[in-house]
Formats: C-alpha cells, structure tokens, sequence
C-alpha cells in the first residue's frame, strides 16, 4: 500500500464515530430449542472507543450477511477491483446433515476469519448491513450468557458446584403417568419419580429437574407434593424464557390442542420451513398443512414467509381482542391436512 492511501486510510479511520465495531471474536456456542433446534454462536464485539459487548447470531445470520454484502461490494473481475469494490473473506458453505452441535463448533474458525471484514475499508464498517449485524439489539442485551470458554484465562479452572438440594423444603411433585417429551426442551418422566420444581410456565406447564435434567413438563402428569411460592410466576426465576404457542390439529374424528413451549421471544417471526416442520414434529403427521384463522374466522393456509409475516401482523392487530397469558404468542396455527380443502369457505 502506498503511503498517501495509507494515511487517507487511517484518517478516514479516526473520523469513524467510537460506537462502530472494529473487532468481533467467537466467545461460545449456545443450544437454543426453538421452533427447530438450533445453535448461536456467542460473539465478543469490541468498538472503537474501546467498549465491549455480546451478541447472540445464528449462521444463518452470516451467511444473509454475506448475501448483501457480496452483491454491493464484489467486484465482477477480482483481478481488477474498482473503487467501491472489494474482496469479501469467504464463508463455511451450508451443511443439511449432521449432529448440530459438531457442525456448529466447526464452523467457529472459519466464521472468526470470516468476521475480519472489520478489518476491510473504513467505508464498509458503515454499511447499514454491518452496522446492524453487530448491533447489539435489545434482546442481546438481555441475553444471560453461559459460562464463555473461549473468554476465559487458559490456566483458570473453574470448579462446577452443585447446590444442595434440601428434600423437606423444595418444591417438588411426583410423576403420576409417564410423559413422552416431543422435544428437547420437554422433560421424559416416568411413574413414581420426583421433580424438583424450578418455576411455572404457564397455566398447564411447569419448569422443573428430574435425573439431572431440567426441561418442561404439562402439570396434570404429577401431583404436586409441595407448591412453588406464590412469588414464582410466569415471567420470574432465574431459567430460561419459554413462549408458548396454541395450536389445534383438526381431523374428520376432532380437533386435539396441542400448547407448544419453546425458548424464543414473543417477537420472534419463525419462518415457514420451522413452523412445518415442528408441527409434524408435534403432531407426528407428515402430509399437513398449516393455517391460522382471520378477523371473519375464515381459516386461511399459510405457503411461504409472507403469509407468516401477515398471520403475525393479524394476530398482534387483535391481541387486546382476546384474552392470553403473558407469555402466549398472539397467534395460533391451526393445522390440517393438506389434501382437505373443506376446511376453508369458499363462498364468493
């Protein structure tokens, strides 16, 4: 690099504003249970006034990112860049099959080289895309992070201490049928076993551990041999955050209710993809097809990610309509089979 570019370059790098993100670093990876299971990878965010701060992104996440920015910036011949050009780092390709974990952790130093792009031309660090990928939103900063073991001292060990569990104190109940979990947010129990209660979830859920597991499971499977505090409600407690979702499979023979507990925000929008493929999952059918009801109670099937986006925007339009718990999301599917077209009215 010649010394004029130089100096334009480290000029134009001091005018930069302290809050833009100059390095970002893979402290960790979190399992997240979801509509579908998935992994975040935990991200340190240094800036340039030297302040620091996490955020939580998944993959996919990186490689949208990519997406923009490969079609601003790439130049058509990389042997001759243009002046708002440049060469992009390269970014670990999908994978479809495979334990999520492993592919997750693989991915790290490649996705840690990836993010070198900080390091690109001052004018790329103010790219509206940039800035809002390592923006730290607030459901990041409301994000309690795990233990970080990329961010801890290489000789430190850290001791893990159970707390001891007091028999004749805690909150406990005894598994009266056996429950099969449809995920791995929902606990196994067997008859006879004792849970250890953490916090309610909702009106028919609890959060608790049994076997050394903590999870979910629906409260008319146990009988509660002493009650949580009446301070435990629904948004307390130091666990995870569990949104749940109503939703109702109609068959010629009924309709079965299904509450379907998952750790996302209630502002999350789940893409289509994820939404069918929990719903097989809970209703352990494959030929369906998912729906939600307008404002005439019409019900209207749902094809792609648009529709999604307007069953939400509907749902949060008449949510003082219709009376929830707190931590319901306002919209609910209603899943059938996807040869049925009865369902629908057809009326002109």
């Amino acid at each position: 690099m010649s010394l004029p570019q130089q100096l334009r370059d480290e000029s134009d790098f001091d005018q930069l504003p302290d809050d833009i993100p100059i390095t970002a670093t893979i402290a960790d990876t979190e399992e997240k249970k979801g509509f579908i299971d998935y992994y975040m990878f935990v991200i340190e965010v240094k800036t340039k006034g030297r302040s620091k701060y996490l955020i939580y992104r998944r993959y996919r996440e990186f490689f949208n990112l990519h997406q923009i920015l490969e079609s601003r910036y790439s130049p058509e011949d990389p042997d001759k860049p243009g002046p708002n050009t440049c060469i992009l780092p390269s970014i670990p390709g999908k994978v479809f099959i495979g334990n999520k974990k492993e592919i997750a952790e693989s991915r790290i130093p490649e996705l840690n080289t990836y993010m070198k792009l900080l390091g690109l031309p001052t004018w790329l660090l103010l790219d509206e895309a940039v800035r809002m990928f390592f923006y730290q939103t607030d459901l990041d900063s409301q994000h309690q992070p795990q233990a970080l073991r990329r961010l801890r001292p290489p000789t430190r060990k850290v001791k893990t201490v159970k707390p001891s569990t007091d028999l004749f104190s805690s909150p406990r109940a005894e598994v009266m049928f056996d429950f099969r979990g449809n995920n791995k947010a929902e606990l196994n129990l067997k008859r006879g076993e004792v849970i250890f209660l953490l916090r309610r979830v909702n009106t028919d859920w609890l959060e608790g551990t049994v076997n050394n597991q903590t999870g979910i499971f629906p409260e008319s499977f146990v009988k509660i041999i002493k009650p949580l505090p009446e301070s435990d409600s629904e948004s307390e407690g130091g666990g995870h955050t569990y949104s749940c979702l109503r939703c109702y499979l109609l068959t010629p023979s009924g309709v079965e209710t299904r509450d379907v507990c998952v750790q996302e925000d209630l502002t999350i929008q789940p893409t289509y993809k994820d939404l069918m493929s929990r719903m097989r999952d809970v209703f352990k059918v494959d030929d369906i097809a998912v729906n939600y009801r307008d404002p005439e109670g019409d019900l209207i099937r749902i094809l792609d990610n648009e529709d999604v986006q307007l069953m939400i925007r509907e749902g949060r339009g008449q949510q003082g309509a219709v009376k929830r718990p707190v931590n319901q999301f306002p919209w609910e599917l209603h899943v059938t089979m996807a040869s049925d077209f009865s369902v629908y009215n057809n009326e002109a």
